[in-house]
């Protein structure tokens, strides 16, 4: 999809590098800047790195410096995720750059954004979504709020807004021929994806107290352990797909389950839910539920989760080069996945990449 777009992106963590992953699973031609001299969270084998292709550079090197903006003018787009003002100070800041390149896309992805009073403080995932609200519903009430790790911040928060940002740009520029900025901010994007659970707020289902809302705290909203220590996910929001998950449960005709939204049942039914959900393991529940329409459905771990017969069918987990990972997605038209890049060594096309600038090799 993304054929002929070429992408630098400046290595760095967590987000930045998960969208250029994404970018090279679409298409696009992403030449990572990998530091020459590696930190101690330099991965050989970082399979965020596949598809793309590496080179090496001092960027405090005048020489290497300037090599890297001979490599960023070959570009469509560059992305990095520094605080405010590094690229500046390495004089590969926005400005200097799209002076020399005005058609130049240029993705800045942080925790706080490039402006405001925390804008150059140090954060992680925790602490961004903790300020946006999106940490807030998190877990049960009577827990401490707690997400799987950078799911919420780094990639939903920050990489795919990041993406989306670089392909609307892209869109743009086609007939403006004008790059851009793109500040995509850790803290925005996690806010924005709570306008979901915001639109609750006209219908009476909507509580600032954890455990009070539609989605976060009902009986029917919720992970049940299983009697093997595993656990089942139940989560029957509308009421036809609540009624079957009675029935499965052999609850359809209980007084304590007939009015589903009655909040003040609901610590008694979760404790009903408890004790019959760790009567039975769990390939007996999922037995259970196999093909209903009551929304329930087991928590697996990655390489559980890579033998399920649903996600083997699409072939959603792939071992490739040694290394578990998901497959691209989404998806285009019938065919199945995309093709999966392999993970280059670091530095692995610095030849490659000069002589394709300078026709000449080091």
């Amino acid at each position: 999809m993304l054929d002929g777009i070429r992408i630098i992106e400046i290595e760095g963590l967590g987000p930045t590098p998960f969208a250029g992953m994404m970018l090279s699973d679409l298409g696009a031609d992403v030449i990572v800047i990998h530091r020459k001299n590696k930190t101690s969270f330099s991965n050989p084998k970082n399979l965020l790195d596949r598809g793309k292709r590496s080179i090496e550079l001092d960027l405090k090197d005048s020489k290497d410096l300037e090599l890297a903006k001979r490599i960023i003018y070959s570009s469509d787009a560059l992305i990095e995720g520094f605080r405010p003002g590094v690229m500046e100070n390495l004089g590969l800041g926005p400005d200097e750059l799209m002076e020399e390149h005005p058609s130049l896309i240029y993705g800045r992805m942080t925790g706080w954004g490039q402006s405001g009073p925390r804008s150059k403080q140090a954060g992680h995932d925790l602490n961004y979504i903790g300020l946006s609200g999106a940490l807030w519903y998190a877990s049960h009430p009577e827990t401490p709020p707690f997400t799987p790790p950078a799911l919420v911040g780094d990639v939903g928060g920050g990489a795919l807004y990041l993406v989306i940002g670089i392909l609307s740009a892209l869109l743009g520029s086609k007939e403006s021929k004008k790059g851009t900025v793109i500040d995509a901010a850790i803290v925005d994007g996690s806010a924005h994806m709570m306008n979901l659970f915001m639109s609750l707020q006209n219908t009476g289902m909507f509580s600032t107290e954890r455990g009070g809302s539609l989605l976060d705290g009902p009986p029917w909203s919720r992970c049940y352990k299983t009697s093997d220590g595993l656990w089942m996910s139940v989560q029957c929001l509308e009421p036809k797909f609540y009624q079957e998950f009675l029935e499965k449960m052999g609850l359809s005709e209980d007084p304590l389950f007939q009015n589903q939204l009655n909040t003040e049942n609901w610590p008694e039914m979760i404790t009903t839910l408890e004790a019959m959900f760790l009567e039975k393991s769990l390939a007996e529940w999922v037995n259970e539920f196999d093909h209903s329409d009551a929304c329930v459905g087991p928590v697996l771990d990655p390489i559980s989760s890579m033998k399920d017969p649903h996600l083997s069918h699409r072939e959603t987990w792939v071992e490739k080069d040694g290394l578990i990972q998901a497959a691209p997605s989404p998806r285009f038209g019938k065919e199945s996945n995309q093709k999966i890049g392999k993970v280059p060594e670091r530095g692995e096309h610095m030849q490659e990449i000069l002589s394709e600038i300078s026709n000449e090799k080091l």
